[in-house]
């Protein structure tokens, strides 16, 4: 948190300033001066209940409402383009005396958004315990029937929870974007630190867009019997934030934008402040967006023969990457190779790298960085490493039975970044896979060695730990693809632009699958999406998600027969070949990983047959997913009236016809699971 030393703004205050307005989106003081209505212009009935404080302070338990003294607003030139700012002074009701500076920020190029922020100044002449601040805190009105609402929420926990789902009559998730225990794990946390509501009408969509990582709260609170859910953004300090007489402390900065249909436009929106304010999302090479073969079908306990033995079938299918597996260390962090799988150390490994490049194949090798096993070598040579947390014990990778690295110790990243030099350079591997839940967010660090004036800085500078790996990568292969998994987590979206090739990370269902590439693409539209293994989708065989929504073709079969030591079966049969021959062949035929999602036709939650329209070469592929029974028939939006079209189904092979489009175009086909078409212009 940002003290700050000098005064609030000078301004001249004016009894009466215009409200802020931008686009939709209003923001209108109350004649009492105590509150502040948010109105959307463009729906009938309201799309927020109540007024609001819009900014607030925690002080001893107490937290504290503030009236009004005084406004005016200045004249905006800066990343964001031409603006506005209205500024409002307000002094603390009760408590002790605090003045408030709220700012309202609106600018032409973000229209139906304001962006937010508050300094808090102690007048009080004693010095105060802070518990904490909070902004918006809007009550949202309902829609009709239930699902009042769907909703994106970003946080990461072990319950690997959808990013996407309904809000009905009794709901509430915190949406903490540092570590959330759960399940007897405290390795999951960061995200995405945005909340969308919508109803069918309207939706309103609110976050903070501070440079770094920041552990605050979006909460979603459904009570019973309200009509209205409760959103908001909470920062708790973990212990009271001291503030001295005369000092002062601003929150980050927020923004709140409404929009109609689903999540994808506001969250292209919200990547739109991003990049203003520095975060860049990443352009994806062509060598991301090519189909993977892993060798995790064999499990830990694999040989070098099995993996070349598969190689052949690999190349004739198609594939262009296989990944070695987790398996061939002596431990996390400890990542020489084990010699019961490599008896003759870096020799068999650059063998079976040569091997893969033999059969025209890229070799990626799968890490887990910021992790070492208690006892190993790294931690013998390097104990001052850890992330400690309040009592100076290690915060542990339950996953991997293992402790948390610090991304900001300089032994970590010497020695993390010298290992992807090595796994680049000299076994010659082409791409790295980032893997666990561990490494979207670490814990405070309280280690005395690290930075204990400010535990929290490990977790704003994670992002720069992937920046190194993807460097020191890039610096021995520029075409070096960094693939970052962060198994069931809500990608950070902090750490996006240091990477090449996002992955739906252990999904839990296609729906998953699906939901997580409309996030990704709506936030980083040029970046790859790989659909993980086709076997962790439903049946694992759902190859018409993968295809109808762009994503990358994956697998992690076995042939000509499975590991005996593995846990599942992955046998290639005959059938499954059929399947997965397929697939990759419309796949290449295609290209749909490198189209561009067509958003707005169809709401992701509402609308049912859930649906996805891509665009390619001048085509539109549609993609129906009829997952909770059949329908006879599908609404084809945003074709041209009056044009023809011809309608494939390209992954079944059936010439489904022709339509002339109208103001609804219906096709009439039965849709029992999932209709994957081409349609395009006939030329007459």
């Amino acid at each position: 948190m940002k003290l700050i030393t000098i005064a609030l703004t000078s301004l001249a205050i004016s009894a009466c300033v215009s409200a802020p307005v931008s686009g939709d989106l209003s923001v209108v003081p109350d004649k009492d001066g105590n509150s502040f209505r948010v109105e959307d212009s463009a729906t009938a009935s309201p799309l927020i209940k109540s007024t609001t404080d819009l900014g607030s302070i925690t002080i001893s338990g107490e937290r504290l409402s503030f009236h009004t003294t005084g406004s005016g607003r200045k004249h905006l030139d800066n990343q964001f383009g031409h603006g506005t700012c209205f500024i409002y002074k307000g002094q603390s009701v009760s408590g002790p005396e605090i003045r408030r500076e709220l700012r309202l920020s609106i600018y032409d190029a973000f229209p139906s958004t304001i962006i937010v922020d508050a300094v808090y100044q102690n007048d009080s002449g004693d010095t105060l315990k802070v518990d904490g601040w909070s902004m918006f805190d809007l009550q949202v009105q309902a829609g009709e029937p239930e699902p009042y609402f769907w909703s994106f929420q970003g946080q990461s926990s072990a319950y690997r929870e959808d990013w996407i789902k309904p809000v009905g009559e009794e709901f509430y998730q915190r949406n903490f974007m540092g570590m959330n225990p759960a399940e007897g794990h405290a390795d999951y946390g960061g995200g995405i630190p945005v909340v969308c509501l919508w109803r069918r009408d309207a939706g309103v969509i609110i976050g903070h867009i501070d440079p770094s990582p920041q552990l605050v709260s979006l909460p979603v609170d459904k009570k019973p019997g309200n009509d209205y859910a409760d959103i908001s953004i909470v920062k708790e300090f973990n212990e009271s934030f001291t503030l001295a007489p005369g000092k002062s402390l601003s929150t980050y900065t927020c923004f709140i934008s409404v929009y109609t249909g689903d999540c994808f436009g506001a969250l292209r929106n919200y990547a739109g402040l991003l990049d203003k304010v520095g975060i860049k999302m990443p352009v994806s090479g062509p060598e991301a967006y090519q189909p993977a073969w892993c060798a995790w079908g064999y499990e830990r306990k694999f040989t070098i023969a099995e993996i070349i033995g598969t190689l052949p079938k690999v190349q004739e299918l198609g594939f262009k990457w296989a990944t070695l597996d987790d398996g061939f260390q002596i431990a996390e962090g400890d990542w020489d190779l084990t010699r019961e799988r490599f008896p003759n150390g870096d020799a068999d490994m650059k063998y079976m790298v040569d091997e893969f490049h033999k059969h025209g194949l890229k070799a990626e090798l799968w890490w887990a960085p910021l992790a070492a096993d208690p006892g190993t070598e790294f931690l013998r040579k390097y104990p001052d490493a850890l992330i400690l947390d309040k009592e100076g014990g290690p915060h542990k990778i339950e996953w991997w039975d293992s402790w948390y690295l610090s991304p900001l110790d300089e032994d970590v990243r010497r020695e993390q970044s010298a290992l992807v030099h090595k796994f680049i350079a000299d076994y010659g591997f082409d791409g790295l896979k980032l893997d666990g839940q561990h490494m979207n967010c670490v814990a405070p660090d309280y280690n005395p060695l690290h930075h204990p004036e400010d535990p929290e800085k490990s977790s704003r500078e994670l992002p720069g730990f992937y920046d190194l790996i993807q460097k020191t990568a890039k610096a021995v292969k520029p075409n070096a693809v960094i693939q970052y998994c962060p198994c069931g987590d809500c990608f950070s979206v902090y750490n996006l632009p240091y990477i090449d090739k996002a992955v739906s990370s252990d999904p839990t269902s296609s729906w998953q699958i699906r939901t997580k590439g409309y996030v990704l693409r709506a936030l980083a539209p040029q970046l790859a999406y790989y659909g993980d293994h086709i076997e962790l989708s439903d049946n694992g065989n759902d190859y018409p998600t993968q295809l109808g929504i762009g994503a990358v073709i994956g697998t992690k079969f076995t042939w000509p027969k499975d590991n005996p030591y593995a846990e599942h079966s992955y046998l290639l049969t005959p059938e499954k070949e059929a399947l997965l021959r397929n697939a990759l062949k419309i796949f290449e035929e295609k290209q749909l990983a490198k189209g561009q999602y067509v958003p707005g036709l169809y709401d992701i939650g509402f609308d049912y047959p859930e649906t996805h329209v891509l665009t390619q070469d001048g085509k539109l592929y549609y993609a129906f997913y009829a997952t909770s029974g059949p329908v006879d028939s599908v609404e084809l939006r945003g074709l041209r009236t009056g044009m023809t079209y011809r309608i494939e189904d390209y992954y079944n092979h059936r010439d489904l016809g022709t339509v002339t489009a109208s103001d609804k175009t219906v096709l009439q086909t039965v849709v029992d699971g999932s209709l994957l078409i081409e349609v395009s212009e006939v030329t007459l």
